[in-house]
């Protein structure tokens, strides 16, 4: 039987979507895992056909696909929507001559230093890197005044990301990340005032296609921590002329060819500036927002993509649709959540996510982790599917046991 080998997965979200679609669209699923408890909760996955336990090394996985085939399962796609495993499964595929993913320009992106030498200052802000051999001393006497931003160049989830808003901030910054990330450089960003917003995009034939444009909204906890994204179906023609060029060249610079790809920018003074550039669809809520945005289906469609397939793009209707990420201002073990039905029922919600379970220990938001329910909703204009999101995710309270001190 024609199979489809997924590496990694979450339990929910765009990477656990593309197995399910792959599952619609009469393929054998198999799941190479490195989650042992995923096979202790095997029937909360009817979509996975075959579930093996792997640690997703390259080599480990090859060993799984030759046992796939012994099986005789006919293999014709190897994919993963996980970041940290993005770049083996298009490294495989090529191997296995299945289909091409651009690996090389996967492995750019991967490492923010080498996203800035691919670019060479075109849509991205001043830059700096620190290497662990480097005076201290020295490098902050670069950087006497404005605002920084210090994270490790392979930096996930807005992990171990500092801003710094003076040379002293700065310093304490590189200090600390050096601690958890001892002979590694560390790249220092200028921080960029703007409103920001995330790009999903599908390349084919060297061409690009715009799936949808996504404001974004920061906690007010953590400036690096996405607690909104809007998608607003009818932007300004100057406005998504001057996005689309901008994101062509970038990613023509990185020599893309077919895949999916999504992008940060900010727009500082009338001009895009590129955060970052991965190559997958973004995690999360963001394939199910694009579904009730536009009945688009992309995991679905980048699926049809690897496998020679022309993707449809066409969008089937417009709405707004708001999405708020919920995050809890102190720490403790989670006793229950209360107002997940009350949420439910309030005017134009679509979906209530609750990702935590009864004893979790949850704390304030120091990374895109730290985020632990969303509610997606829609309105007749941005402003509607907003204030409808933010009113039912006030219906969610999380009852947490606080560790005595």
């Amino acid at each position: 039987m024609q199979t489809m080998v997924f590496i990694g997965t979450n339990k929910s979200g765009s990477s656990r979507e593309a197995i399910k679609a792959a599952e619609r669209l009469g393929y054998l699923t198999v799941l190479l895992t490195n989650q042992s408890k995923f096979l202790s909760q095997r029937k909360d996955f009817p979509d996975v056909h075959v579930m093996m336990l792997s640690d997703l090394t390259k080599e480990h996985v090859i060993q799984c696909m030759l046992e796939l085939q012994h099986q005789g399962k006919q293999i014709v796609a190897i994919l993963s929507f996980l970041e940290s495993y993005v770049r083996i499964a298009a490294e495989l595929s090529d191997e296995w001559k299945l289909s091409s993913f651009s690996t090389e320009a996967i492995k750019k992106m991967e490492d923010k230093i080498e996203t800035h030498c691919v670019l060479q200052g075109v849509a991205t802000s001043t830059f700096d890197v620190f290497h662990p051999e480097d005076s201290l001393p020295a490098f902050l006497k670069r950087h006497k005044e404005g605002k920084w931003i210090a994270k490790p160049p392979k930096s996930t989830g807005s992990n171990d990301v500092m801003l710094a808003n003076n040379q002293m901030e700065l310093e304490n910054a590189i200090i600390e990340i050096l601690k958890k990330h001892r002979g590694r450089p560390i790249l220092v960003e200028e921080y960029l005032e703007g409103p920001q917003y995330l790009v999903e995009t599908l390349i084919h034939e060297g061409r690009v296609h715009i799936v949808a444009i996504i404001k974004q909204e920061f906690s007010e906890y953590n400036p690096f921590v996405i607690t909104g994204y809007s998608i607003q179906p009818q932007l300004g023609e100057g406005f998504c002329r001057s996005l689309y060029e901008d994101i062509t060249s970038i990613i023509q610079l990185f020599n893309i060819k077919e895949g999916a790809c999504h992008l940060e920018l900010r727009l500082v003074k009338g001009k895009w500036k590129l955060i970052e550039v991965n190559p997958r669809i973004s995690g999360g809520a963001m394939n199910e927002m694009i579904k009730k945005a536009y009945g688009i289906d992309l995991v679905e469609q980048t699926i049809r993509l690897y496998l020679g397939q022309t993707p449809n793009l066409t969008r089937q209707w417009e709405e707004h649709i708001y999405t708020h990420y919920v995050t809890v201002e102190s720490s403790g073990n989670l006793i229950k959540i209360t107002g997940r039905k009350r949420a439910s029922r309030c005017p134009g919600v679509e979906k209530v996510h609750i990702k935590p379970k009864k004893g979790t220990f949850l704390q304030p938001p120091s990374s895109m982790g730290k985020r632990y329910a969303y509610v997606m909703a829609k309105g007749e204009t941005a402003k509607e599917a907003k204030v409808n999101a933010l009113n039912a995710a006030k219906e969610l309270y999380f009852h947490l046991e606080k560790k005595e001190e």
